[in-house]
């Protein structure tokens, strides 16, 4: 098989909101709501992955920061879900380290890709 592209997802700066969305990953497709709240006290976005299928919370709080090759993935540490990588990708060239209440979205996006090591 053909490996997929990268996935931008459409999200906006809504303070709390929640995308369900079918996402190619090693392969296959995975079903997953993906609940983003701005956090206000620490001033970073976290992200809540839930498997549509089963309603099964994956993972909880993961706060949207980037990093630097190979820490940018956000999901790295949880490759044993099988659930594939994404970054927050600055494609504004914003000054900013992380996106802020109001520029999620539009400065910084979040890619998906395949796990880590996965190989059609």
């Amino acid at each position: 098989m053909e490996k997929m592209t990268i996935q931008i997802l459409p999200l906006d700066n809504s303070p709390n909101q929640t995308l369900e969305t079918n996402i190619n990953v090693d392969g296959g497709v995975i079903s997953l709501e993906l609940c983003f709240t701005w956090n206000a006290i620490a001033g970073y976005w976290v992200m809540k992955i839930i498997d549509s299928v089963t309603g099964t919370t994956l993972l909880d709080s993961i706060p949207l920061v980037p990093g630097n090759y190979p820490a940018g993935n956000i999901l790295g540490q949880y490759a044993y879900l099988k659930i594939g990588s994404a970054y927050i990708v600055n494609v504004a060239n914003s000054e900013l380290e992380w996106p802020d209440n109001k520029t999620l979205g539009t400065d910084w996006i979040l890619a998906w890709d395949d796990t880590p090591g996965y190989s059609a």
